[in-house]
């Protein structure tokens, strides 16, 4: 019963998952942004514009100019997320990539400095008195499930093991259309249930972020208003009529 909850558990988190990310984007894309309004000092050409996300993406540059403590434990959070990714990837390849395999020390204490970027972000919520004050419901859930993502998974590593041949079996048959039993892990079921968990409610969420920041006027923009006209598509339509 375990093996066919979880199953249709994650095809249905995989399937809104895609669907509402889909649609958030588009929803992004069709937004017109009739202002030229770049945060300033700012590129003025495409080029600069393309480096500029670069390094808001990779190096969250305006966070570290604005805040240092919480650039380093945002920064610490999700390089950490990254490693952990990687190490999961795993259990969705036969073979193993060489690199997985190589990375795979480096993503389980990964996981330790993922749990503690969150706490340190999460305890900001608390202690700083303006953001504690702007901070909702919503947000904290959305840390707490993270922390618990992550705790449960370093629960299964280091404390109560699982099987995870096992695990990685029923990974695999869930891409062929082919389920494969579940162990039957009380650590595991929670672990596999807030990542659903999360997949679900992500497109709905804040954490949203992460596709969002590449159709942010404010930085997707070239600082060249004298040089070039800015006219939204559907101001274009207005002058032509």
């Amino acid at each position: 019963m375990a093996t066919i909850f979880f199953a249709a558990l994650f095809y249905a988190a995989t399937a809104i998952f895609v669907a509402g990310l889909a649609l958030k984007v588009a929803d992004y894309a069709r937004t017109p942004a009739p202002l030229k309004i770049p945060t300033t000092p700012a590129p003025t050409t495409t080029g600069g514009v393309w480096l500029r996300m670069l390094r808001e993406v990779f190096l969250f540059h305006s966070l570290f100019k604005s805040n240092l403590w919480i650039w380093t434990f945002g920064m610490l959070f999700h390089a950490a997320l990254l490693l952990v990714l990687v190490r999961h990837l795993r259990y969705f390849t036969e073979p193993v990539w060489f690199w997985v395999a190589w990375l795979q020390p480096f993503g389980i204490y990964a996981g330790f400095a993922m749990v503690a970027g969150l706490l340190a972000l999460w305890a900001r919520r608390f202690l700083v008195e303006r953001v504690r004050y702007i901070s909702t419901v919503s947000d904290h859930l959305m840390l707490a499930l993270l922390v618990g993502i992550g705790a449960s998974g370093l629960g299964m590593k280091f404390l109560a093991h699982t099987d995870v041949v096992a695990v990685k079996a029923f990974m695999l048959g869930l891409m062929r259309f082919d389920i494969q039993p579940l162990p039957a892990h009380p650590g595991l079921y929670v672990h596999l249930g807030l990542v659903a968990l999360l997949m679900i409610v992500f497109p709905f969420s804040k954490l949203l972020h992460v596709p969002g920041v590449f159709f942010s006027p404010t930085r997707n923009q070239a600082d060249n208003p004298r040089e070039k006209r800015h006219l939204a598509p559907w101001a274009a339509e207005l002058e032509k009529n």
